[in-house]
């Protein structure tokens, strides 16, 4: 029989012959790989996905155009569009909608319209409610302040008129959230009307598709495909504002609006959004500390579990460990036999942990946070590693009391 596979079977040997003290250092093996895992795979999912969702409910980045000449409005350009999502997405998974907003006439008085991708928009935009559908060709979405003071209804037509002496002097770009302009906000009423009304006639007849409520600067908006406000306009030029959803916050998120605003060539620039990103940071840095101070406290208690079996273990062998070590046996091989054991414990331990803590953590994730948990195996195998590790660590104490013990006086006592 070879050492390696006479080591093998005595490792085997002990474990069977104390199979109760055995179970016990692995079922404490076990309690502490399942709540680690359950934990830290709650604590990495529920981030994420809390994340996505938080960036469900508006954009936390927005890039407005830097306008040289504010009378002759030109927007940021595609080319500019792309370059810009490029620099983000290169840091970031992100999600973006773009906006052109000109000043349009509603019954002889002025309204802010907004030329959109309804589909990014929406994208970005889950809090949206919106009575109807959102606009297509030919139909838009009217704000519901001025849908009531208008008395729009679904389904109705909406005359919209354009008028290039309204747009002039950069009186038009304004952000559907954070982004609107001070002097906008200024000449705007409460129900969307600006104060300065005109008498004027004429228009294109678009039907109301939907009718949107968000209790904030949306509802004095009205929204149009982006091809309907070019050709309302008769003219093409860029978004005022873009939107991005970013999946990043904090530190990370700030760090890419200095990258942009530091290249001045670019004409835009970018601020985050701040109730957004707090809100998110906040959340999470939360779970993340309940994640580590639980984590400790089960890291302890494994720890001593596991010690205390194991001292327990090595205190029925002492007479044993004295005998061998009489025959001959180095300290060292009695103390790798040890070590060896409790890595045979925190390996058991550590699997049969996997299969609870994620059993535990797909439970949770779905009656509490209502989300579905895929099985992380780097996660996995990191827990067993950690199984066993502290395992071999609980047993260090013990294997060195048992190298200190006389052969002598054990074989006297015999």
């Amino acid at each position: 029989m070879t050492n390696g596979r006479m080591f093998v079977v005595m490792i085997l040997g002990a474990v069977f012959r104390r199979r109760s003290r055995a179970l016990m250092a692995v079922i404490a093996s076990t309690v502490g790989a399942a709540t680690l895992f359950c934990l830290a795979a709650v604590c990495i999912a529920v981030p994420q996905q809390m994340s996505e969702d938080m960036r469900s409910y508006g954009a936390n980045l927005v890039v407005t155009a830097v306008e040289k000449n504010a009378s002759a409005k030109s927007g940021i350009a595609d080319d500019m569009v792309a370059h810009t999502t490029e620099m983000i997405e290169a840091k970031a998974p992100t999600k973006l909608a773009t906006y052109r907003y000109d000043t349009v006439r509603i019954n002889a008085s002025s309204y802010m319209m907004a030329g959109i991708d309804p589909a990014a928009v929406k994208a970005i935009n889950h809090h949206w409610s919106v009575q109807g559908a959102w606009p297509s060709q030919g139909s838009v979405l009217v704000g519901t302040d001025i849908a009531t003071a208008l008395g729009l209804k679904v389904g109705g037509d909406i005359t919209i008129a354009y008028r290039s002496a309204d747009n002039a002097g950069g009186t038009a770009a304004s952000g559907s959230t954070q982004t609107t302009p001070s002097a906008t906000s200024s000449a705007t009423a409460s129900d969307g009307r600006v104060s300065t009304d005109i008498m004027e006639e004429g228009g294109v007849s678009f039907r109301v598709a939907g009718i949107v409520d968000t209790g904030g600067s949306e509802d004095q908006m009205v929204y149009a495909t982006r091809s309907d406000l070019d050709k309302l306009a008769a003219s093409t030029r860029g978004a005022d504002v873009l939107e991005y959803s970013v999946d990043a916050s904090g530190s990370a998120l700030d760090a890419i609006a200095q990258s942009i605003n530091a290249m001045s060539s670019m004409g835009v620039k970018a601020q985050t959004v701040t109730k957004i990103t707090a809100s998110n940071a906040t959340i999470i840095t939360m779970l993340q500390t309940l994640f580590w101070l639980v984590s400790a406290v089960v890291l302890v208690l494994t720890f001593v579990g596991v010690g205390t079996t194991m001292t327990s273990i090595v205190s029925q062998r002492r007479n044993e460990i004295g005998l061998r070590k009489a025959l001959g046996a180095p300290s060292s091989r009695v103390g790798t036999e040890f070590y060896a054991e409790s890595a045979l414990y925190g390996l058991l331990g550590g699997l049969l942990g996997i299969v609870l803590g994620y059993w535990l953590a797909w439970i949770l994730c779905a009656t509490v946070f209502e989300h579905d948990l895929q099985m992380n195996w780097l996660l996995a195998l990191a827990a067993v590693l950690s199984s066993m590790l502290i395992a071999v660590i609980a047993t260090i104490r013990p294997v060195r009391r048992a190298s200190r013990i006389d052969p002598a006086v054990v074989l006297r006592e015999e």
